[in-house]
């Protein structure tokens, strides 16, 4: 006789997922995303890219549930996803902190919903506070913090749950060009060390590069999967290396024409010729 393993589940399956909006200003019909198909494995750092509207953000939307599919379907763990969850947690580029609430208040606050004894709560989330690199800060305000600061504590906020995923919208977009490096070096310390799964949605190749196992390329509106680019650099990754620099050029020169292509729908014919002569 002969034991067959079952294959193991994708942790996120994204299966044929298309979305249509209807703008009642216009009364016409914005198609977001069409027919994309999409497998993230547990533990995997996978980053999304494309140009502006491309629906990349209604994409991770649907997958936290937020956003419901007009066609295909989101499984996370085999299970169909039909609005949100604990198993899946977004952190945003702006922080949605509780301004009333210290740091420790607003990492507490998801365990404190569910009904965590007190003691239990201040405990873990004391854990993930360290986990970011926050001790010491637990009683400021967020007023009372820099911007890297209040993305260290949506982080932890996020973590603190213990979701399966982390879905993650251009979470550093906010932060000046320092700040950025600063917590993209914290970010990765930090999935090294949970190894949790991580969709993670950006407009710079640059961090797409820095972070993805693999990078996912969407074509310009309605989003389609165009390509995937598998990353097989070694960790941490040195920006400016030849061989950092030669994924980030294909990459770039995949997405060049879907960005052409962007601004040819938003800024109409004449314009792009226009702006395709003067370079």
């Amino acid at each position: 006789m002969v034991f067959r393993r079952c294959p193991k589940l994708a942790r996120i399956l994204i299966k044929s997922v298309s979305k249509t909006f209807f703008n009642e200003k216009t009364g016409e019909h914005v198609h977001a995303l069409e027919n994309v198909s999409l497998t993230v494995e547990d533990g995997e750092f996978v980053c999304i890219v494309g140009p502006s509207g491309c629906g990349k953000t209604t994409l991770l939307n649907i997958v936290a549930g937020l956003e419901k599919p007009t066609k295909g379907e989101v499984l996370v763990d085999g299970k169909p996803v039909v609005s949100p969850g604990p198993d899946r947690v977004m952190v945003f580029q702006e922080y949605a902190l509780f301004p009333w609430r210290t740091v420790l208040g607003n990492v507490e606050f998801g365990l404190e919903i569910a009904g965590v004894p007190r003691e239990e709560r201040r405990k873990i989330a004391l854990r993930y506070i360290r986990l970011v690199g926050l001790s010491g800060f637990e009683n400021k305000y967020p007023h009372e913090l820099s911007g890297g600061m209040k993305q260290r504590v949506a982080l932890a906020r996020a973590l603190v749950m213990n979701p399966k995923v982390l879905l993650m919208d251009e979470p550093f977009g906010a932060l000046d060009a320092q700040t950025r490096n600063i917590m993209q070096a914290e970010l990765l310390r930090i999935w090294q060390a949970t190894r949790k799964t991580i969709l993670f949605v950006t407009h710079s190749i640059l961090e797409a590069v820095y972070f993805a196992d693999r990078v996912v390329v969407l074509t310009a509106r309605p989003g389609r999967v165009k390509r995937i680019f598998k990353v097989n650099l070694e960790r941490p990754r040195k920006k400016g290396s030849p061989e950092f620099m030669e994924v980030r050029n294909a990459i770039l020169e995949e997405l060049k024409e879907e960005v052409l292509a962007s601004l040819k729908a938003e800024l109409g014919r004449e314009v792009y010729e226009t702006k395709k002569l003067i370079g």
